[in-house]
């Protein structure tokens, strides 16, 4: 999954963007910005690894660390993925997305971050249903393997539409916390001739992950 995110994040650096907004979830409603040189972690999960979410050789902020706001782990990984990447593509800014935001909500946060005469690239993050096995955190549902299937075809297809019609109830049901950046994107690549390409589908440990490149 790794070498597909490179990928991913290839496509995106070959669009030559004006700037990247990194968008991932996050606990309940609302979005959060997180502007460049932000910082987060995995201190929580056990892993003592910082991250910054910025370009390769984007110079430290002069303020402390204590009065940065901290990335939640959606954002965390994101900027993990960049730095691994080496990107320098464009600036890079965050945008956590409330798991209990509402479909119209996120579709209008999408659409409001179109700015005329930018090429804007968003690197959308989140996990598909959490119950695909019964072994799975969430243990087995048997919508769940129907959902990230169709999950799957609209992140393929770049069907801004598809994307739209995933239910947040469902979403929640089902453990899915990509629901919500999934549908900022939708709002974002509305009415654009982008095509997608699914470069990874999988569900190790009962949990649903996709990779995909629009472009």
């Amino acid at each position: 999954m790794r070498a597909a995110c490179a990928d991913a994040l290839s496509v995106l650096a070959a669009s030559r963007p004006d700037r990247l907004l990194v968008v991932g979830p996050v606990a309940g409603a609302g979005a959060v910005r997180h502007g460049e040189g932000a910082r987060g972690g995995f201190h929580g999960f056990g892993v003592p690894v910082n991250v910054r979410l910025a370009r390769v050789g984007q110079a430290e902020s002069a303020r402390t660390t204590d009065d940065r706001p901290v990335l939640p782990a959606s954002l965390a990984v994101g900027a993990w993925l960049l730095e691994n990447a080496a990107w320098a593509a464009a600036p890079v800014s965050g945008l956590a997305v409330g798991e209990e935001s509402g479909t119209e909500e996120c579709l209008a946060l999408g659409e409001s971050l179109r700015v005329p005469e930018e090429r804007l690239a968003v690197l959308a993050l989140g996990d598909g249903s959490t119950m695909r096995t019964v072994k799975a955190p969430g243990y087995l549902d048997e919508r769940a393997a129907p959902w990230d299937s169709a999950v799957a075809k609209a992140l393929a297809d770049a069907d801004t539409e598809g994307l739209a019609a995933l239910d947040p109830a469902t979403a929640r049901a089902l453990g899915c916390a990509g629901r919500a950046p999934w549908q900022v994107l939708a709002g974002a690549a509305r009415g654009t001739d982008l095509t997608g390409s699914l470069l990874y589908e999988e569900a190790p440990y009962g949990v649903g992950y996709f990779v995909a490149a629009w472009s």
